[in-house]
């Protein structure tokens, strides 16, 4: 006799003393010390959570609830059909097809990338949601300063001076870390960004996007955020993403706070301190402690 298929719940249901509700989530969040008036930049890993009584826009309610009117939430989007950095090198009629009619960039209705998460894209369509103009890099808010946050995303160095992740720091935000991995902390680009280290790397690429409702190519400069900005080999142990070892440091220097939101083991950090942070480690490891 045939098996019935697993149900993709029961792991959740096991681990768990009752679904996770939107009410227990902000009661969680503000024993972490998120507050109201807080702008927070968060990371989230639903399965980490439990069950989640009514999934992303139960999460996304309940740091609404907490960080109320005068707060402001951010995640990072990117843009789920960029296309590959190095699609210059593909056959001379794959490119010519994808500079026909590869569909431009639009803030408003381009999907976030899948891999970072659910909650990215139910956030920037939530109504009132503003996201920024970069393809490769967008992120988007919610709330209070979200516009101000997003304005005028560079287009070159666009996690560096100017970019929405300077201005989290410039207005006193937060990070949090709901259930996701540590190498997720999107904040240490702006420390690699900022940093002078020797054998920093830049790429450069194209995407198409609208300016003045007309589908343009546009040439971008950035550091190496995929690759990474820098060779981090000789300093982070084998295997494990450089930011992991950066976070980990940062926690084991006392940095942040930790607890439980739902079933998930959560951090809630700094953005100053998250950058200064990154940014001494990288001076130390990577450039000889200049």
């Amino acid at each position: 006799m045939d098996e019935s298929p697993p149900d993709p719940t029961a792991a959740l249901l096991a681990r768990a003393d009752g679904p996770v509700t939107r009410r227990r989530i902000g009661l969680d969040l503000a024993a972490l010390g998120l507050a109201e008036g807080d702008t927070v930049m968060f990371h989230t890993r639903m399965s980490a959570i439990g069950y989640v009584a009514g999934g992303p826009p139960a999460v996304i309610g309940a740091l609404r609830d907490v960080v109320g009117e005068r707060g402001t939430l951010v995640v990072s989007c990117g843009w789920h059909d960029a296309l590959p950095y190095g699609f210059t090198g593909w056959p001379q009629l794959w490119q010519d097809a994808v500079r026909a009619e590869h569909p431009a960039y639009e803030p408003e209705s381009s999907e976030a990338d899948h891999d970072h998460g659910r909650l990215p894209e139910v956030l920037r369509r939530w109504p009132g949601a503003v996201r920024s103009r970069h393809p490769d890099v967008s992120l988007a808010a919610l709330g209070a300063g979200a516009a101000a946050l997003m304005a005028d995303h560079p287009w070159d160095d666009p996690h560096g001076p100017g970019s929405p992740l300077a201005r989290l720091v410039e207005v006193g935000g937060r990070v949090l870390m709901l259930g996701a991995p540590l190498e997720t902390l999107t904040l240490l680009h702006h420390a690699e960004a900022l940093a002078d280290a020797p054998g920093k790397r830049f790429v450069e690429y194209e995407q198409p996007l609208l300016e003045g409702g007309r589908r343009v190519w546009r040439r971008f400069r950035d550091i190496d955020s995929s690759g990474g900005a820098f060779d981090y080999s000789a300093v982070t142990p084998s295997g494990q993403d450089p930011f992991e070892t950066i976070v980990r440091d940062m926690l084991a220097a006392g940095i942040g706070r930790r607890g439980t939101v739902g079933a998930a083991d959560s951090h809630l950090f700094e953005a100053a301190e998250v950058v200064d942070f990154g940014l001494a480690w990288i001076r130390e490891k990577v450039g000889g402690g200049r």
